[in-house]
């Protein structure tokens, strides 16, 4: 259970400054240099949340970003936007056209809220779209 939970942690954890993701290796040896035990009352995703909360503390992890597209009735788009901006990290590109697109990047957290205020705001006429469950880099690293 310990091996699943960091598992999970380094599957929906970067660095932020690199926005690579952590070994599941560093994340257990992390999860020990912490003193974590193991509670098996509780699911392992559940787990997973609260030791990345603790490993914050330690060291630089966070969640990584979702990559979202919305696409909004260009009436209420403006007012909506601006109800939408302190849930979002990054806005990657907005387009203007019969409708408002925005493709963002949000932390996982919000996601349910910001689909929420989508679908009431816009009164089912707004849509949301996940382009990227978790934005990270791939690949090595290049050095100049």
């Amino acid at each position: 259970m310990f091996r699943d939970i960091a598992t999970i942690v380094a599957d929906k954890c970067v660095n932020p400054e690199t926005k690579r993701p952590y070994t599941v290796i560093l994340i257990e040896r992390a999860m020990k240099d912490i003193h974590y035990s193991v509670n098996t009352n509780k699911s392992t995703k559940q787990q997973a949340l609260e030791v990345i909360k603790q490993l914050k503390e330690k060291m630089k992890i966070e969640r990584a970003h979702m990559r979202l597209r919305f696409i909004l009735p260009v009436n209420e788009g403006k007012k909506l936007k601006e109800k939408l901006k302190p849930l979002i990290k990054v806005i990657e590109s907005e387009d203007y056209n019969q409708q408002l697109e925005i493709v963002c990047l949000i932390d996982p957290g919000c996601f349910r809220e910001i689909d929420e205020l989508i679908q009431k705001e816009t009164k089912g006429k707004g849509s949301l779209e996940v382009l990227n469950l978790k934005d990270v880099e791939e690949g090595d690293e290049k050095f100049e």
